[in-house]
């Protein structure tokens, strides 16, 4: 609340948790000088409450503050969101009839949006040779503020920045702008205080966005960049990308024939070949494993239910602009988003005593989201996913031990696929359903079991589930890339909506709590972090492939197949019978990313043996069948990674 005339005096805590007093408003800039003389003039922009803002901005109320300096975390947003001006500043010196639209910083770099121009990326080294000059020139950055009908002048003929004066800017005047030499961008910042600060930048490609994000809006020309402090961090960044583009899951699922996107079928709808369909089996039955371990029941939902489950839910209301809405028979459903309401109505279809709690629900459950076209990439994002569902239903003295074995669970399943992660604790989003009292009993209950548990996290603000706050899991991929995965939330709000119950010790009715859980997130994005972690060279017990025989002639075929149904008839084994050399055949296995080959030849026909190879090249010949049969039950039955049979039998 905005304190009245008489009470101007302004607090700031600072990082270290130490406090400033000033008997009337200041501003960014003016709290760094206080602290210090260089820190004031080394001050590029400061943090206020979690909100990035420019030095001029003026603190009216208590708050937390930190100061961004060059070297700060947030001092790369600022060069970045430098850099996205200057490109729109070089864009419009090579095609003065060029558009701007919006030009945000990324966790990448930026991008920004352009109209009334017809590029690709075979003009990149014009438009970065002027961007050069700019940043050679050392423009100040400066801020400036217009008044709305100046503003408005200015963008007579820009609808987008017109768009953005009725929105995002409504009832501003006067709205600041950003000034770099003779261009001028509307804009909050912060910036960098001159283009000469940009230390290196780089374009990267073009792609297609709706206005807004919106498809019934006007189609835009989306121009990526991406910026650092030094050439240094550039180059490192092109190698991580240049190494990401030769793991990108599209590319190897093309090359393993694993997964296809078809336009005729629809944008956002993974088909899977057999090869994919056989990794999926094998991430399935794992976690069903697990869950029946773990006492949990499986259940199955339909896709559709009518929007009065929706309704009642809060999804409705929550979700309906991400929903796939049906009219059938003057009534309206909705394909699946989530699958707790279908799990709620099951648990409200018989009576529960406190004896009977914990009840544990599990579903490999598709579901389906309205996702933007323009947001859609790959298996990280799609229209029709499947979540390893699960749901409990718990009493309240329950839910700490629940979370604890639930986290236990997630921990055993990253380290069954050598995946680091990190941890955050998901709090209130501004959209959400439930009073302030059950919102704050939940973030407390499960803030509770993460101290108890010593697991080191960090707090998303906002960011929990509308129903409730969460506690979520980061993979960590062989690039150092973070993805979301596992996740555990806490959901007093459905049970009640729901008016579920079960009889208590009293002999009267209690509310439960509902827990939702998932142990990969997603089997698409699941899917997509391991084809990229592995580089598609999946450990052998998911391997679409696991062992490929390659006979050095076809007289050794029925020796091939003898091999195959004496030692291997459990396993994925392919027989190589193609007229090809031996050598083509090898190098065809090791593009297939094929854990092991076993060649066969008169030698090893007339021994009894088999020479085998992996796909580190390793080779190790005179092995007895039944010692690879032992090796390989042992390596598959214990979901090991990597190859290991040479490793361990060879001198």
């Amino acid at each position: 609340m905005a304190k009245s005339e008489q009470e101007r005096s302004v607090s700031v805590e600072l990082p270290d948790g130490s406090q400033l007093h000033f008997e009337e408003p200041v501003t960014v800039e003016d709290v760094a000088y206080e602290i210090g003389p260089g820190l004031g003039e080394d001050c590029r922009a400061g943090r206020i409450d979690g909100e990035l803002v420019p030095p001029e901005y003026e603190i009216t109320d208590d708050a937390e503050i930190e100061i961004v300096t060059p070297g700060s975390d947030d001092y790369r947003n600022l060069i970045r969101h430098s850099t996205a001006h200057v490109f729109a500043q070089a864009l419009q010196r090579i095609y003065p009839e060029a558009k701007l639209a919006i030009g945000p910083w990324t966790d990448e770099g930026f991008y920004y949006d352009i109209a009334n121009v017809d590029i690709d990326e075979d003009d990149f080294e014009e438009i970065e040779a002027e961007m050069d000059a700019i940043v050679e020139a050392d423009y100040e950055i400066g801020r400036v503020h217009r008044d709305r009908e100046q503003a408005l002048e200015i963008y007579e003929d820009n609808p987008y920045k017109q768009d953005i004066l009725e929105t995002e800017a409504a009832g501003e005047d006067p709205v600041s702008f950003y000034v770099q030499d003779d261009w001028q961008d509307l804009c909050k910042g912060p910036h960098v205080q001159s283009t000469g600060e940009i230390g290196a930048f780089k374009l990267l490609q073009i792609s297609s966005a709706y206005w807004r994000g919106e498809e019934e809006n006007e189609m835009l020309t989306r121009v990526y960049g991406t910026a650092f402090e030094s050439d240094e961090d550039l180059e490192e960044f092109l190698e991580q990308r240049r190494k990401a583009k030769e793991r990108d899951h599209r590319k190897i699922g093309q090359e393993l024939d694993l997964f296809s996107i078809d336009e005729t079928t629809g944008p956002g709808l993974p088909l899977y070949h057999p090869n994919g369909k056989t990794v999926l089996n094998e991430l399935s039955e794992y976690v069903g494993n697990l869950n029946r371990e773990a006492d949990y029941r499986e259940v199955e939902t339909p896709h559709v239910f009518r929007t009065e489950l929706w309704k009642k839910s809060g999804h409705y209301d929550n979700y309906r602009d991400d929903m796939f809405l049906l009219d059938v028979n003057d009534e309206e459903y909705g394909l699946k988003p989530m699958n707790c309401p279908g799990h709620a109505t099951i648990f409200d279809q018989q009576q529960w005593s406190y004896r009977d709690l914990p009840v544990r629900y599990f579903e490999d459950g598709k579901v389906y989201r309205k996702e933007q076209r323009g947001e859609l990439s790959g298996l990280s994002r799609v229209w029709a996913f499947t979540i390893d569902d699960g749901h409990l239903f718990v009493r309240p003295d329950q839910i700490e031990d629940e979370v604890e074995a639930i986290m236990d669970i997630i921990l055993d399943t990253l380290e069954t696929f050598d995946l680091d992660y990190n941890v955050q604790f998901a709090t209130r989003p501004e959209k959400s359903v439930g009073s302030d009292e059950i919102w704050e009993r939940a973030e407390n209950q499960l803030e509770s079991v993460l101290e108890a548990q010593d697991v080191a996290y960090e707090i998303e603000d906002g960011d929990g589930a509308f129903y409730g706050p969460k506690i979520d899991f980061a993979f960590e991929d062989a690039l150092g890339r973070s993805w979301d995965g596992p996740t555990v939330q806490l959901d007093f709000n459905m049970p009640e909506r729901f008016d579920l119950s079960y009889v208590g010790e009293d002999n009267e009715e209690h509310r439960p709590v509902m827990i939702h859980r998932a142990l990969y997130g997603s089997y698409e994005r699941f899917f997509m972090v391991l084809t990229e972690h592995y580089n598609g060279k999946f450990p052998p017990w998911l391997a679409p492939e696991q062992v490929r025989i390659l006979p050095i002639s076809d007289d050794q075929i029925p020796y091939a197949k003898q091999i195959q149904n004496r030692y291997l008839d459990d396993y994925r084994v392919t027989i190589e019978d193609r007229s090809w050399t031996v050598k083509r055949k090898i190098r065809q296995a090791h593009e297939d990313r094929v854990p092991y080959m076993l060649i066969l030849g008169s030698n090893e026909e007339d021994a009894g043996t088999i020479s085998v190879r992996d796909r580190k090249e390793q080779e190790l010949n005179d092995v007895d069948p039944e010692t690879f049969a032992a090796h390989l039950e042992t390596e598959v039955g214990q979901r090991r990674t990597d190859v290991t049979f040479i490793q361990q039998h060879g001198e």
